[in-house]
């Protein structure tokens, strides 16, 4: 088995953990931090994300256990194979005094894959920067 990497980004949020799952769960709001997508609430639902650069991600609900953790598979497939990308995004909201602790991981980096890597690590903190002020607009 190959030893794989994990991008790891952590956030206090100043919201409750009901306002942000809603944030990480309904699909016009993903749309307005994430992607676009046809994301569904519900464990097995296939789903794509695309990307504003015209890359589509093949993702699937692996665990849904509502305001506290999601996780979905985030497969990218390349033209050259050695780009592909298995991974599982999980987003894990732990509630504190002043909203919500955010813990967003995307696992199955390979070694030979320090670019995707680096722009997972760039990507995840600029999705987080837009969905904070998604919340903000949020009513509740």
């Amino acid at each position: 088995m190959t030893e794989t990497r994990s991008v790891v980004i952590e956030r206090d949020i100043a919201h409750p953990p009901a306002k942000l799952w809603r944030a990480l769960t309904q699909p016009h709001l993903i749309a307005e931090w994430l992607m676009q997508n046809d994301f569904a609430p519900q464990v097995g639902h296939r789903f794509n994300l695309r990307g504003e650069w015209g890359g589509v991600l093949d993702c699937e609900v692996l665990t849904l256990e509502p305001e506290t953790t999601l996780a979905y598979s985030w497969d990218f497939k390349h033209e050259d194979p050695a780009f592909d990308l298995r991974s599982v995004v999980t987003f894990t909201l732990t509630p504190t005094a002043a909203g919500t602790h955010l813990r967003v991981e995307q696992a199955g980096f390979r070694p030979d894959q320090k670019q995707a890597f680096g722009g997972a690590m760039a990507g995840w903190k600029a999705f987080l920067d837009k969905l904070e002020p998604v919340l903000g607009a949020l009513n509740g």
